[in-house]
């Protein structure tokens, strides 16, 4: 019997964290919200983490909020859901390690926005993404507002937003919300091949361009200039910057050792 909730494996630094709740399109309910951040803490502070793969069990990536868990509940508990859902795609990007959404199907509301918080959307052809919650009576509060624009531009975004439209993998591709359409059977093979080209490059080097481009995005081109200057002169005073320029040198693979 598969397990339900959510999964966390991991094999020579990369971390596939997979939604298991198929029977409800992976949606998310407060549980596995609390499943999901204790799994991303955990590669958070593994040292030898390298990539995270995020995905769904079954026919979907993530229908989004489960709406069966709000039916009822009061102001407090329906702020609480959102908040649960949405501190996945903050902790998604604060997370040191470059993230992978491996979208295997529906990513919906809640599911899409899980996906907008990683560094990487690779898609199954058969994949959809949409922001349908203003069919709902509510709007994108997980992040959606303002890393969809950042994404794709004001204008799509608010296309998207404000129709509650459901997108292609193909249209997803072509306006920028995704990085790559691959056959559905070979999704996850596709995005465990990038994640392993990340993995076997300097993890330090790795992490400080994630840094940087993150904190860039939300500052202003001088204070990411800056930042990025301070975290290459840290390199260079690296073990692995110097083994890099030896590798070279000799001609042969980096031994790396995150120090």
């Amino acid at each position: 019997m598969q397990p339900t909730g959510a999964t966390l494996d991991g094999r020579d630094g990369i971390f596939t964290l997979t939604l298991r709740r198929p029977a409800v399109l992976n949606a998310l309910n407060v549980a596995l919200c609390r499943e999901v951040a204790a799994a991303l803490a955990r590669v958070a502070a593994d040292p030898g983490a390298r990539v995270l793969v995020l995905t769904g069990e079954g026919r979907a990536f993530c229908a989004g909020a489960d709406l069966r868990e709000r039916e009822g509940a009061t102001l407090e508990a329906l702020w609480a859901h959102n908040r649960s859902i949405a501190a996945i795609p903050d902790a998604l990007e604060r997370l040191p390690v470059p993230a992978i959404a491996a979208i295997n199907g529906p990513a919906l509301g809640g599911g899409c926005e899980l996906a907008l918080g990683c560094d990487l959307r690779w898609a199954a052809e058969t994949a959809v993404l949409g922001c349908p919650e203003v069919t709902r009576g509510i709007m994108p509060a997980a992040g959606a507002t303002q890393r969809l624009p950042r994404l794709i531009g004001s204008s799509r975004a608010m296309a998207l937003v404000y129709t509650g439209a459901h997108v292609t993998a193909t249209e997803a591709y072509r306006i920028g919300l995704v990085d790559a359409v691959v056959p559905g059977g070979r999704l996850m093979p596709a995005v465990l091949e990038v994640a392993g080209v990340i993995a076997a490059n300097a993890p330090l080097a790795i992490r400080a361009a994630k840094q940087a481009i993150r904190a860039g995005i939300a500052r202003g081109l001088e204070e990411g200039l800056e930042l990025e200057g301070r975290l290459q002169r840290q390199l260079y005073e690296t073990e692995d910057c110097r083994e890099g320029i030896a590798a070279f040198r000799e001609r042969r693979a980096a031994r790396w050792v995150g120090r």
